[in-house]
């Protein structure tokens, strides 16, 4: 039986995430709808998924489920409530504020891997106002099925050289973008690999410009909705704290991070833009520790590689709603004060969906 279905983001990096899904739940015969507000405003799924143009088409709507690939939900909207992730854990921020932090706006928990599976079942047993399942990511199944013409194209470009994908978070703190364009501008006129360049959104436009200035016949520009493309064309990344990092990791192909926040086993760390070449060429012959280290890392965070994980998540959400997998307890107050910040933001003060 149809049943329609919302998918909600807030940024443009949410397009990749939420199209495995819209495909696999149109491959099931539900009917699909995005409701794409902010930094998303203006974009669109493909496949024949039909925007909400705003809340009130999204109550009207009332959908079996919102999956939601921001940190929030509408939660005037009827449905099940499921997150899945904008991305891995990088530890941009200490637990208490960042990945997982628990607002009680959500039923389910669609888990990427042990890693986040262990910290957030705890805290289910603990608050019991929502469940966990560890399903895998809807965005990472584009990366182990099918073909991608894209990345393709990317390697033909290349004409049978290395390619090094760059990519960086916004966090002023923390991006790599401000610090290496010099290092890469150096590689990129060297003409001995590809670059495949790409920005968070909300870097500031001059950092856009400039590494756009680099694309020519030894480098090209990635737009975010493509990261998955360039992921799978890529040999090597280089970045920061960005969680392209652990993305890139779950293939199993080696990473240079530049003043990573936290620093792993499995990431060649540097601290100085005049080492970039010292640590590419390591990357391109990564010794057998730094080998095992990326596959125990990428089996702790995302150990599934059948690119079923959308499946998964659909599955998960039938069985919240047919109660199988347990009853929830009432949400905590604090759930009204940010359900209102949310209404305030979204412009609608009507009645919630029954």
């Amino acid at each position: 039986m149809m049943a329609e279905y919302l998918l909600f983001g807030t940024e443009r990096y949410a397009l990749p995430i939420l199209q495995p899904l819209a495909d696999a739940l149109q491959e099931a015969g539900h009917g699909v709808h995005a409701w794409l507000v902010d930094g998303a405003r203006g974009a669109m799924l493909r496949g024949g998924v039909l925007a909400v143009a705003d809340a009130r088409s999204a109550v009207a709507l009332r959908p079996q489920a919102v999956f939601s690939a921001a940190n929030e939900v509408p939660t005037f909207v009827s449905g099940a409530k499921v997150q899945l992730f904008h991305g891995f854990n990088v530890e941009k921020r200490d637990a208490a504020r960042g990945h997982f932090r628990v607002r009680g706006l959500f039923d389910l928990y669609c888990t990427q891997g042990p890693a986040t599976t262990a910290p957030f079942a705890a805290l289910a047993a603990r608050e019991g106002h929502f469940k966990v399942v560890e399903t895998g990511w809807p965005k990472l199944d584009p990366v182990f099925r099918g073909e991608d013409p894209l990345a393709d194209a990317w390697r033909a470009e290349a004409r049978g050289r290395p390619v090094v994908m760059f990519a960086s978070t916004f966090t002023e703190r923390l991006s790599a973008a401000p610090h290496l364009f010099d290092a890469i501008a150096a590689e990129v006129e060297r003409g001995d690999r590809f670059w495949l360049l790409t920005l968070h959104p909300k870097c500031p436009e001059a950092l856009f410009v400039r590494y756009r200035g680099l694309c020519g016949p030894n480098a090209a520009f990635v737009d975010p909705v493509d990261l998955v493309s360039a992921q799978r064309a890529a040999d090597v990344l280089v970045a920061d704290t960005t969680s392209v990092v652990s993305e890139f990791v779950v293939q199993r192909k080696p990473v240079v991070t530049f003043r990573n926040r936290a620093p792993k086993p499995h990431m060649l760390q540097f601290e100085a833009p005049g080492d970039l070449g010292t640590m590419l060429r390591q990357a391109f012959d990564p010794p057998i520790a730094l080998r095992e280290a990326l596959v125990a890392y990428a089996d702790d965070i995302h150990p599934r590689r059948d690119g079923l994980s959308s499946r998964r998540v659909i599955a998960a959400t039938d069985a919240l709603i047919d109660g199988r997998l347990g009853p929830l307890r009432r949400k905590p107050v604090g759930r009204l004060l940010r359900g209102l910040q949310i209404r305030r933001e979204l412009g609608y003060w009507g009645p919630s969906a029954r």
